[in-house]
């Protein structure tokens, strides 16, 4: 049953009228046959006393005060002080909509705080998981949320705060069974909560009970003890892997690119190479139909000049020269003036 803050209700303030009377006549010692006139005054300055006292009523200031009048809905009371019909005639229930609730699944907050102290003994139950893959995982959240419509939350259903935590638990037991251990654990852990978020809200609005959910958030996720140390393993190896991957593709993009361009600079050397011969060969081509057409047109003079064009071009190249004379039957001495020439300073 929810436990509302509210005045004293018409039965609290009847047991306090009478205690206080049998306090009054123990003390006094009063006989209600002999003096009935006391007793009659007592009582009345006792329920003014308390009807004045029950009358009153504070709303903090992030609270929404409900006020019902025999039992039905009268009106919504803003932070501050206010007065309402003694006597159980006005009942008033405070709701803290100005603040963000929270619920804690699988740990309790021992010391609250900046930093608070956790516990989780006794709460291994609430906290264990299957995940879709068959594997056990020990998971702790909270679920933040606000008051959104004080007279539903209060009257829709029963017990709003045990509702919260149902639901909260088949949301995160549902979407933590259609993922694997190491999505659960590792990779998708924001988006598991973010469709916990959204499926939690959905099905609070189904309910109509006026409650806006703010976040679910995971507080910790870890394997159970007993395996601890194979997750860690095996958590480790994945990140040697992943690191492993990332060095292999660093390269991958460090030398590809370089083969590509030496490829691409072979080719275009190759294109060029060819297209060098291509010419040379066309140019030569060229040289010797008009030599050829020379030729047919003065053979001799032609092959005199080649022979002279040869000569040009192979003794600059050679160091000592002998000219043979068939007339005079042996070598005729020749100046090697092309050596005294390069010597000889300009």
């Amino acid at each position: 049953m929810q436990n509302w803050g509210q005045g004293p209700s018409g039965e609290d303030l009847e047991k306090k009228v009478i205690d206080m009377t049998n306090r009054f006549k123990e003390k006094f010692q009063l006989d209600p046959k002999k003096n009935k006139k006391p007793i009659i005054l007592l009582v009345a300055v006792l329920v003014i006393i308390v009807g004045v006292y029950s009358s009153m009523y504070e709303v903090n200031t992030e609270e929404t005060g409900v006020v019902l009048r025999f039992g039905k809905f009268a009106t919504f009371s803003e932070p501050g002080l206010h007065f309402k019909v003694p006597f159980g005639i006005d009942r008033v229930y405070l709701v803290p909509t100005g603040r963000v609730l929270r619920e804690e699944f699988g740990f309790r907050s021992v010391e609250p705080g900046a930093r608070p102290a956790l516990s989780n003994r006794g709460l291994e139950e609430e906290s264990l998981t299957l995940t879709g893959d068959l594997n056990v995982t020990d998971i702790k959240w909270i679920v933040q949320y606000q008051i959104r419509d004080p007279y539903k939350y209060v009257f829709t259903i029963q017990d709003p705060i045990g509702t919260i935590r149902d639901l909260s638990e088949a949301m995160v037991r549902r979407a933590v069974g259609n993922a694997n251990v190491t999505q659960v654990l590792t990779t998708e852990r924001v988006s598991l909560a973010a469709t916990i978020e959204r499926t939690l809200q959905e099905t609070l609005e189904l309910y109509d009970v006026g409650i806006r959910i703010v976040t679910v958030r995971f507080q910790d996720v870890t394997p159970p003890d007993p395996v601890k140390g194979a997750f860690n393993e095996v958590n480790e190896a994945e990140q040697q892997k992943e690191s492993m991957i990332f060095q292999a593709r660093a390269q991958y993009n460090q030398e590809v690119p370089r083969a590509r361009g030496e490829a691409q600079r072979a080719l275009q050397e190759a294109q060029g190479y060819a297209v060098e011969r291509i010419n040379r060969a066309s140019g030569e081509t060229n040289r010797f139909i008009a030599l050829l057409t020379q030729y047919q047109q003065a053979p001799e003079v032609t092959r005199q000049r080649i022979f002279i064009e040869t000569m040009e071009a192979v003794l600059p190249q050679l160091d000592e020269i002998y000219i043979m004379d068939d007339i005079n039957g042996g070598a005729l001495p020749l100046l090697p003036l092309r050596k005294h020439m390069e010597g000889a300073p300009r």
